[in-house]
């Protein structure tokens, strides 16, 4: 008779099956074969073909030779020693150990991600994602409206009066002013009427031009603007 359990160590995740083999061959004495986690006076019985263990089953059911076992659903607390044994029996008395395996250490490793997990990784990943596209959009929407805002000088923008020099020639229709038809020529004619006695164009001094470090084209400013102010 042989007992063989060559199964020297078995790691598996919190969660898992362990599997653990033992077969036997050769004729033996009537008596179960059990495993038994442990040896000596604590050991526990983990299968036997008595009775009832919820996590615990034959790999090949009814076999007279395969009495391997599959444990679900390991523990931390399954970590062990296992041991395939062989008894027989002896009238009235305990059944005798007639033969045992050697031995199968059983370790679990650290919990690994669970598809609910990776799930929930996948989606956080995601939305960081959009949060950043969403912050990028922002600041380069920031960046145009600050760079369109340029084009406004300061104290006009706040309300105040225009403090850049203005280079001004008019003149009534009573006496036309040649400066004027020499600044204006290049501009489209207007016809005043003899009642308007207001001074009706002023040309200002070019705006400065500010660094420019966008992407999209910037917008002209206007050198050039209508007043119209009564004459003194």
């Amino acid at each position: 008779f042989q007992l063989q359990q060559p199964q020297d160590t078995v790691s598996v995740t919190a969660g898992e099956t362990i599997t653990l083999t033992c077969t036997v061959s050769g004729d033996s004495r009537p008596g179960p074969v059990k495993w038994l986690k442990g040896w000596g006076s604590e050991n526990q019985t983990i299968y036997e073909q008595i009775g009832s263990f919820p996590r615990v089953t034959r790999v090949t059911s009814g076999s007279n030779t395969d009495f391997s076992i599959q444990i679900r659903d390991a523990q931390p607390e399954d970590a062990g020693t296992y041991y395939c044994v062989k008894f027989r029996r002896v009238p009235g008395h305990d059944d005798e150990v007639f033969q045992r395996g050697k031995g199968t250490v059983v370790s679990l490793q650290d919990t690994a991600l669970g598809p609910g997990m990776v799930a929930a990784a996948v989606v956080l990943c995601f939305l960081l994602l959009l949060g950043l596209f969403f912050a990028l959009c922002m600041y380069q929407r920031k960046r145009r409206g600050g760079a369109d805002s340029q084009c406004l000088p300061g104290p006009a923008a706040m309300g105040s009066s225009l403090s850049i020099p203005l280079r001004c020639c008019a003149g009534t229709p009573d006496t036309p002013s040649e400066d004027l038809d020499a600044e204006t020529s290049h501009l489209p004619s207007k016809q005043s009427s003899k009642e308007d006695n207001n001074i009706h164009y002023a040309d200002l001094q070019p705006l400065p031009t500010a660094p420019w470090h966008g992407r999209s084209p910037r917008t002209a400013c206007s050198e050039y603007a209508s007043v119209k102010v009564a004459a003194k």
